[in-house]
């Protein structure tokens, strides 16, 4: 597939339940034309399918940055951060970036790159005062953050390929 402007997207999973099922996401980006880099934290390589992923999206897995011989990757022309943790909702506001995917999460506002972060907090967390604050101050710097599905509810993924696309 040959890559084109405008049309790679960086996923961002985090640990939580729904990550196994990042494929969802995968499929139904590549369905609208994308071309799909997975970038996972690296509490959530236990929560997904590395080798099955990668044989999805034909792109190797990151989880760190690369090394300085290595082939800088393409920049992400659209972010998507699903299933984003309490942690890193928080983390990512306040510009924390211990881990390749916070990186890149704390320079993509500056560089104009559109971030939609699906959560998947729990309600004890999400009532919260810091995720409330944090979510502010996401929404307040341009990232377009969902509201987080309830406990009984299916996982979302598609509603944030619609809202990259509004």
């Amino acid at each position: 597939m040959t890559e084109s402007p405008g049309k790679i997207l960086y996923v961002i999973v985090c640990a939580a339940g729904p990550a196994a099922e990042v494929g969802h996401l995968v499929a139904s980006a590549q369905d609208e034309g994308w071309i799909v880099q997975i970038v996972a934290t690296p509490s959530a390589l236990d929560f997904i399918d590395v080798a099955e992923l990668e044989r999805r999206t034909g792109r190797p897995v990151r989880s760190s940055y690369r090394k300085p011989y290595e082939p800088k990757p393409p920049r992400a022309d659209a972010i998507i951060v699903a299933p984003a943790t309490y942690n890193t909702v928080n983390k990512f506001a306040l510009g924390i970036a211990d881990t390749y995917a916070l990186g890149l999460l704390a320079e993509a506002p500056g560089l104009g790159i559109p971030v939609v972060v699906l959560p998947f907090v729990n309600p004890a967390l999400a009532v919260r005062a810091p995720y409330l604050r944090s979510v502010a101050e996401l929404r307040a710097d341009g990232v377009r953050v969902l509201a987080s599905p309830g406990e009984d509810e299916p996982f979302p993924w598609e509603s944030a390929l619609v809202e990259l696309g509004r």
